[in-house]
């Protein structure tokens, strides 16, 4: 069933997508891809990797008992899931369970990675809450003649707040759920359920720790909104970089809240095109942003989810052959 949903929401959402780009003038939004050019897109994939990098140190920060030499493997961990979730037609779920397999096939222990995964997760979120609550309390300084956008950006804000909610004070479910998935995509790896919840007790004890994660990621959230900002200058588009956070902030949390969409297609074009035109972006432009992240996570998600396929087919051969080595 959540295959098939996927494939609809799939559909439905690049459906959205061309008729918005065709609504708005085929001409216009690809002459404004066009300018972004080769430098433009090479520049925004240099950006994102620097951004994986922060991510992943903060998921090795509430990762219970790893040495520092895990870093590399849990930022290489975090660039799987996040191109995973871009060009492999799974939601952002299906992203997270592909983060985990990579993390342990990378040599990361099961049980401290799962409790350091869903507090990661949780830190996350709460950093984007109050990147979001940032768009917002902007976005109600601009809303002179836009009123019909404030409905479903304060949904977004409250499903976010609700999201929130679900991390903070359900932990166990959410540590059953993910020990689930994990199982699923990689039987060898699981854990019990009691290392798991020992190994999530070990994280929040180090509360400095689980603070400097949080704030971590909320730096990390500023530094993926710049990346609209690095776009809209390379397209000769310069918006004043508050206005372009507070573009950034909004699409971001309605995609997290629309996190059944495979890549949130759709809900990402239909976000730029409503809220763009309220900070001096017109629909056409807003839209051409909208093509030139896309083309920037195609641009390093397919050789990452490549690279992690052959990583994946050595560590199978190596478990098939007995002492098979490098």
């Amino acid at each position: 069933m959540l295959r098939y949903l996927a494939l609809i929401l799939t559909i439905a959402g690049l459906a959205l997508a061309l008729w918005l780009i065709g609504a708005n003038g085929w001409a216009e939004v690809l002459h404004a891809v066009g300018v972004a050019g080769v430098g433009g897109l090479a520049a925004l994939v240099a950006w994102q990797f620097l951004v994986f990098g922060l991510l992943g140190f903060c998921w090795w920060l509430v990762t219970p008992g790893v040495p520092r030499r895990a870093i590399a493997s849990l930022i290489w961990a975090r660039t799987v899931r996040d191109a995973s979730s871009e060009v492999l037609p799974f939601s952002q779920v299906g992203g997270i369970v592909i983060g985990a397999r990579a993390a342990v096939t990378a040599g990361v222990p099961p049980a401290p990675l799962y409790a350091g995964m869903i507090a990661d997760q949780t830190t996350e979120l709460a950093g984007q809450l109050l990147f979001t609550l940032f768009g917002v309390v902007v976005l109600l300084t601009r809303l002179e003649g836009h009123g019909a956008v404030l409905p479903p950006v304060l949904a977004g804000a409250a499903a976010m707040a609700g999201l929130m909610a679900a991390f903070a004070f359900a932990q166990r479910p959410m540590l059953r759920i993910a020990k689930g998935l994990a199982g699923h995509v990689l039987p060898a790896s699981l854990a019990t359920f009691d290392q798991v919840q020992d190994q999530l007790v070990a994280v929040y004890r180090r509360r400095e720790r689980v603070v400097s994660a949080f704030l971590l990621h909320f730096i990390g959230w500023i530094g993926s909104g710049m990346a609209g900002w690095i776009a809209l200058h390379a397209m000769g588009r310069p918006l004043p970089l508050i206005d372009v956070l507070t573009i950034e902030a909004l699409i971001f949390a309605l995609r997290t809240v629309a996190f059944l969409v495979p890549g949130g297609i759709g809900v990402q074009e239909a976000a730029y095109a409503l809220l763009g035109p309220i900070f001096g972006l017109a629909a056409g432009p807003a839209l051409a942003l909208s093509i030139v992240k896309r083309a920037r996570d195609v641009s390093f998600g397919v050789p990452v989810v490549v690279l992690w396929q052959l990583f994946e087919a050595r560590a199978l051969r190596r478990r098939a052959v007995p002492g098979g080595g490098a």
